[in-house]
């Protein structure tokens, strides 16, 4: 093991999990492909006093380079500490797609990572998750798995429709892998492009509450759950962008499976489309602009003022921990 994630200032989700359940709120995940994106997200959750996950796919590993990403994770605490905030932040693999990609990561100093075997059969799915669990637990490290499959695309991944959770799997699936939290299909979707206008999406409720009664207390995920604000949108096609009119998952929705045993709600949609509108907004006001500080900058803030936001509207989780000062 290169680098243990006690040793990085990092937490594993546990404790954040079971706090989350305890008190009504929902831990955010937020998805990041470099250092602006990562400063934009701890900033907000140190400033919110919201716990936060700090989340890299395999592809934004490769292209970050995976011998950085630890010391990004470590400057994150950093700066969270520096504004007096006490949040504890994990780092997390997101769609894991491999035991060899979750070793690599937990070698690397991940605090909690994603096995993502919802694609095979039952049997084989238990089985790669057990496998997965049985190693990261070795080494404090918290592990997710995923029942059911979500439509969209995010990176790697891409499924045509969804397949919703089976309720009546989930206690012997986690029963028999042991893994420490469960991804669930309920109607949310990767990508940006989730609905269109005119859809009216819906959580399956009747499917989380089901889930809920059957492993009561255990930490669930909902994976694909950008909003898409229609701000941003807007904002990206008014400065020379093209991007198809679409809809993501209505706020209060997410905000009611935050009060339930929902523990932690992935977004990195949301953040893309903020951060991409910040950068355009640049470029159509001043195109002769070309330091990078002077448009890689306001992403950021945009990108942070979303998030802050976010924090609020949808997982409930502001001032859970000591609030730093701004």
């Amino acid at each position: 093991m290169k680098y243990n994630y006690k040793d990085l200032g990092l937490s594993n989700t546990k404790e954040m999990f079971a706090k989350a359940n305890r008190e009504g709120y929902a831990v955010p995940a937020f998805n990041f492909n470099n250092l602006e994106q990562m400063q934009a997200i701890v900033e907000a959750a140190a400033e919110m006093g919201s716990p936060v996950i700090l989340q890299v796919s395999g592809g934004a590993r490769k292209y970050i380079n995976k011998e950085v990403v630890p010391f990004m994770a470590q400057a994150a605490v950093a700066i969270a500490r520096s504004k007096g905030s006490d949040i504890p932040v994990a780092l997390h693999l997101d769609h894991g797609d491999s035991l060899e990609l979750v070793k690599d990561c937990i070698d690397y100093g991940f605090s909690s990572v994603m096995i993502d075997a919802s694609h095979y059969d039952f049997a084989t799915n238990v089985a790669k998750s057990k496998e997965a669990a049985e190693y990261a637990h070795q080494f404090d490290v918290s592990v997710e798995a995923e029942l059911g499959i979500l439509a969209g695309i995010e990176d790697e991944v891409s499924h045509d429709a969804h397949i919703f959770t089976q309720p009546e799997e989930v206690e012997e699936f986690v029963k028999a892998t042991g893994v420490d939290s469960l991804a669930i299909s309920i109607g949310t979707s990767h990508g940006a492009h989730k609905f269109k206008p005119g859809d009216n999406p819906t959580l399956k409720l009747d499917i989380l509450a089901e889930v809920e009664r059957r492993i009561p207390g255990f930490p669930i995920v909902l994976h694909g759950s950008s909003s898409v604000p229609k701000v941003y949108v807007d904002m990206i096609k008014e400065f020379g962008g093209e991007l198809k009119d679409a809809i993501g998952i209505p706020d209060e929705q997410l905000r009611g499976a935050a009060k339930s045993a929902v523990a932690k709600i992935n977004v990195d949609t949301d953040g893309r489309l903020a951060f991409t509108a910040g950068i355009r907004k640049v470029f159509g006001t001043n195109p002769k602009e070309f330091d990078p500080r002077k448009y890689l900058g306001p992403a950021r803030e945009e990108m942070k003022a979303y998030y802050k936001t976010k924090m609020v509207t949808v997982f409930g989780s502001e001032g859970a921990y000591t609030k730093a000062s701004k």
